[in-house]
């Protein structure tokens, strides 16, 4: 049976760009617009050409995108103005895009407070808009802002105003939930009223998050007879975000009535590649990455209780919806003071680590794991300690080398031109394989010291850790009080760009550094081989 082609415009360098925090260079767009491209996006909406100087940048010259068509976003002519002497329109139609997008007002509220113009010259100047960018060949969308709101209001305007942007020849015609207060049952009787009056081939959806709908009134509004659906990468956009194209694009792929359905432009094997897509983007704008996020997040299919793991061990779908490597993610079973000998046990057999069932030493590893997490560890955060811990344990991590003794020191002074300065120094003393090595270094705070001095010489270990870069540092106070015990996580990089996290626990926030630095620095030794 033949699938009905669904379109997937994405948004996430126009509209993502509002994120709070978020601010894309021209050189981040052409990176992200090419990723998005290779994804199999059909749209990819690069910014608001002559609103700022990026963007116009970005618009001087074509990115060639092989399959997306590159789309630029403005707004129909101003009230008042021509379409042939409205800067923002000659803006657009001089961008080198092959679609414009462009935002009308579709809510007679808005019309009147935001335009402060008639009904008829709003009409009027989405015609106009439209005509003037089918003239020079590009073809037009039109974002009707508003619409749901607008609807509810006056469901006759608001209509008229989606009829005059695809009467004059708009390809899409795309209803925006702008204020993201829609329910899901609004939007599937809205929409299908809407698709009376024009064609749903030619509808979209465009939906904001702030009831935390926007991926549900997506779908809502496909089954109701859409056809394109406009979001962004991690549900980027202002204030709760956008629809999550994460989320959007597996469930299209993977659920039914969507995956019979319907056919998008992204592929099985770029599906596969759909975690990658989402790190790379937070890694570019140095965000954290949503360890819950659906499909993408690391907990996405990561599993704590044992009887739970008992069961994915004998079937995964008894606790996944999907398989995990469809969208490029794995599973993980996590080992804790909740764990049973299922999660050791296969949280072992992932990290490839040879064990004999009836070894006594299994069971001692999982009393350990819940001894130390009653005194702060948390091994399901700290993947990299575990695996760790389970190879001390286990008799399999060589001893490359021994910190015989650090020392740290903080002292405020004024430097060479009276400024008040505060200075960490960190002296290091090594053991490596009976040699002493004593190494010193300045930091910007006393963890930041210590982790330079002990990495500053590591004798016949130094060049494999050359690569190894501390990316994150998170404190955790577990207790109040005069005797508050510390909890570290040091996530590090290497330079292939895999990541992973150490942990510490100490009444000492710099013995707990220290130990979480030292498992970090002994991780990355025993993943390069280094010779013992």
């Amino acid at each position: 049976m033949s699938r009905e082609r669904l379109y997937l415009f994405d948004t996430t360098l126009r509209d993502g760009a509002q994120t709070n925090g978020v601010d894309f260079t021209a050189h981040d767009k052409k990176l992200i617009a090419s990723m998005l491209d290779d994804l199999g996006m059909d749209y990819v909406e690069g910014g608001y050409p002559g609103a700022n100087p990026t963007d116009t940048e970005f618009f001087s010259a074509d990115p060639q995108l092989s399959k997306a068509k590159f789309t630029a976003f403005g707004m129909t002519r101003r009230p008042g103005r021509s379409a042939s002497n409205d800067p923002g329109i000659a803006a657009l139609l001089d961008a080198k895009a092959n679609a414009i997008c462009f935002v009308a007002k579709s809510s007679e509220y808005q019309v009147k407070v935001a335009l402060e113009t008639t009904n008829e010259e709003n009409l009027a100047s989405i015609r106009d808009s439209v005509v003037a960018a089918k003239a020079k060949g590009r073809e037009v969308l039109v974002d009707c802002e508003h619409f749901f709101d607008g609807y509810k209001a006056n469901p006759a305007y608001t209509l008229a105003c989606a009829k005059a942007a695809y009467e004059a020849g708009a390809r899409w015609v795309v209803l925006c939930d702008t204020n993201g207060g829609t329910l899901p049952y609004e939007v599937s009787e809205i929409v299908g009223e809407v698709v009376k009056h024009v064609p749903g081939t030619h509808v979209g959806i465009h939906a904001h998050n702030d009831t935390e709908q926007a991926v549900a009134n997506s779908l809502a509004a496909v089954l109701a007879g859409a056809r394109q659906i406009q979001g962004t990468l991690n549900g980027l956009g202002e204030r709760c975000g956008n629809a999550n194209l994460c989320s959007i694009i597996p469930t299209l792929k993977l659920k039914k009535p969507f995956s019979e359905r319907f056919d998008i432009g992204v592929s099985e094997e770029k599906l596969s590649t759909l975690v990658h897509i989402s790190r790379a983007l937070d890694n570019m704008l140095s965000r954290v990455s949503d360890p819950h996020a659906p499909y993408v997040g690391e907990s996405a299919f990561a599993t704590k209780a044992g009887i739970h793991a008992s069961a994915i061990v004998k079937d995964p779908a008894t606790y996944e919806h999907v398989p995990p490597e469809t969208v490029g993610n794995h599973r993980k079973v996590l080992v804790s003071d909740q764990a049973g000998r299922s999660n050791l046990l296969s949280e072992l057999d992932r990290m490839k680590i040879a064990y004999d069932r009836n070894d006594p030493k299994l069971t001692r590893l999982l009393e350990e794991v819940k001894e130390r997490e009653a005194v702060g560890y948390a091994y399901e955060s700290a993947d990299a300690s575990f695996e760790l811990l389970a190879r001390r344990t286990l008799g399999r991590v060589p001893e490359y080398f021994r910190v015989e003794q650090f020392d740290v020191n903080v002292e405020q002074r004024f430097n060479a031109l009276g400024q008040r300065v505060t200075v960490a120094l960190a002296v290091v003393k090594v053991n490596v394989a009976g040699e002493m090595l004593i190494s010193a270094a300045e930091g910007n705070g006393p963890v930041n010291a210590l982790d330079v001095a002990l990495r500053k010489d590591l004798g016949k270990y130094q060049t494999f850790i050359d690569g190894l870069k501390l990316v994150d540092y998170r404190v955790r106070i577990l207790n109040g009080g005069s005797e508050a015990v510390t909890r570290v996580l040091i996530e590090s990089e290497n330079e292939d760009g895999e990541r992973w996290t150490t942990i510490g626990v100490s009444p000492n926030v710099i013995d707990a550094s220290f130990q979480a630095l030292m498992d970090s620095i002994f991780f990355k030794l025993l993943r390069s081989s280094a010779p013992t």
